[in-house]
């Protein structure tokens, strides 16, 4: 029986975080009523001019220069002829022959520790198109061009993946990389990243490639993943079959786990690009580039070497911490202030994802104070506040960010540290449940849980669970 091998390289589109559009001053900012982030520009009215936005082209070299690419110091634009109703100017101003980045590549690690380096072929600048919605009910489609102009840079892999894994971890290294550079904020659910797939299968062994088909505008990983696995499957029957695999682009239906046709795969020649006649090419000096490559910040692969030398902490807990980038500021900035790595990290690794994960949030949607945080590490620290109190009063730091100090002290919630109070209330308890005592006495030294609970229950939850052992193990004797 003849084994496959399939070969996969990836389209990337990244919208950036660019506060206007690449050729106006419309807001890039996501949702709004449709077409309120419009101008004659970026609707593609006659006689109107585009000017390039200089932040454009400083993410796109970040990008290269973080993904180790060449960076293209005359690059120019041009355009790219086709007709389609939410195109308004029935071209695209992209780049084909001088494109800003070239001949990259970042290392990926997948699941099972495998390494192996993804070339990166380039990255070019461009506009994004405008947003087609369909009518579930009729056969009228309308165009929302909040979206056109929106700064893009398209990231074109070589053909290096050969699995759905490889795929899935070159996605994540790359999405990391740009939101450490702040060059776009990556949600794939938002549409500022999104991949197409470009896969072909062929015989084990074999150096030439099969004839490939593009899925395009995918935007989640697990759509990604079943696009694949589905993919692979159906150019595998093709051929066993007998029959030729097309070259097409293709539409992933998640929902129904198949891909339909949708037009036969252009070529370059096919959009008649020719050099964009309303904009001067872009010279990159040594200096802005020099100056670009000094704002490079600190990126997860030192990050997370750092993080271990310098906090000592956990491998396991610097890899998940520098999973995303708004979790490892708030970790610095928490530890800054109480000197308390390993509890920051607990605190950030355990209740915070618990409660987005009950919340239904994302990370960037975390709206507490680090300062706050480290507030609440400090009152455990010097035990004002015992653990079930502590996660309480982190709720309401992380529902409504307040000061835990002022909430610990207004609601009563310190700890019953006062031995004196404390062993009375104990010695009562003891008093009033002999049957307990008489079992601990016999050997049965769990028996001295219950002798807890009852001292927990009678000081409401704010006595010292270490000091309530301490006094009931000396009065047990």
């Amino acid at each position: 029986m003849k084994q496959f091998e399939t070969v996969i390289g990836l389209e990337v589109h990244v919208e950036l975080a660019t506060k206007t559009k690449i050729f106006c001053s419309c807001s890039t900012e996501f949702g709004g009523e449709p077409n309120s982030h419009t101008c004659p520009v970026c609707t593609g009215m006659p006689g109107s001019l585009p000017v390039l936005n200089k932040q454009v082209v400083e993410y796109a070299v970040a990008v290269g220069l973080a993904t180790n690419c060449k960076i293209t110091q005359n690059c120019k634009f041009d355009r790219k002829n086709y007709f389609y109703p939410d195109n308004p100017q029935n071209y695209q101003i992209s780049q084909l022959y001088l494109p800003i980045c070239r001949d990259g590549g970042i290392e990926i690690e997948t699941e099972d520790g495998t390494k192996k380096t993804i070339g990166i072929h380039e990255i070019h600048m461009e506009e994004d198109a405008g947003k087609l919605v369909h009518d579930e009910w009729g056969e009228n489609s309308l165009v929302d061009f909040n979206r056109s102009g929106v700064p893009l840079i398209e990231i074109v892999s070589e053909p290096d993946m050969r699995s759905a894994d490889e795929v899935i971890a070159y996605l994540e290294k790359l999405r990391l990389i740009i939101q450490y550079l702040g060059a776009s904020d990556c949600k794939l659910q938002e549409g500022s990243m999104r991949a197409d797939v470009n896969l072909s299968v062929r015989e084990a062994g074999s150096t030439e490639f099969g004839t490939r088909t593009e899925m395009k505008n995918l935007n989640s990983f697990k759509a990604i993943r079943r696009a694949i696995e589905g993919e692979t499957e159906r150019q595998i029957d093709l051929i066993e079959s007998g029959q030729k695999v097309i070259q097409e682009t293709r539409r992933w239906d998640d929902a129904k786990e198949y891909s339909y046709a949708m037009r036969s795969k252009e070529d370059a020649q096919d959009y008649r690009y020719f050099p964009e006649p309303d904009l001067v090419p872009i010279v990159i000096s040594d200096e802005w580039l020099a100056e670009i490559k000094s704002c490079q910040p600190e990126l997860r692969t030192e990050k997370l070497e750092r993080y271990k030398k310098e906090f000592n902490i956990p491998d396991y807990d610097a890899k998940i911490i520098t999973s995303n980038k708004k979790l490892a500021d708030i970790f610095e900035e928490t530890t800054a202030i109480c000197n308390n790595p390993k509890k920051a990290a607990n605190w950030l690794m355990g209740e915070t994802m618990r409660l987005l994960k009950e919340h239904e949030m994302d990370v960037e949607d975390i709206s507490f104070a680090p300062a706050n945080l480290a507030k609440l590490i400090q009152l455990t620290e010097d035990r004002a506040i015992n653990s079930s109190v502590a996660k309480e009063v982190f709720e309401k730091i992380f529902e409504e960010n307040i000061d835990p100090e002022k909430y610990v002290e207004e609601n009563g919630l310190k700890t019953v540290a006062d031995d004196g109070a404390l062993r009375s209330t104990i010695e009562k308890i003891v008093a009033e449940n002999p049957q307990s005592v008489e079992d601990y006495k016999s050997g049965k030294k769990k028996a001295i849980g219950f002798l807890v609970g009852q001292t927990m229950k009678a000081t409401q939850g704010k006595a010292d669970p270490g000091m309530v052992n301490q006094i009931l193990t000396e009065l047990l004797k």
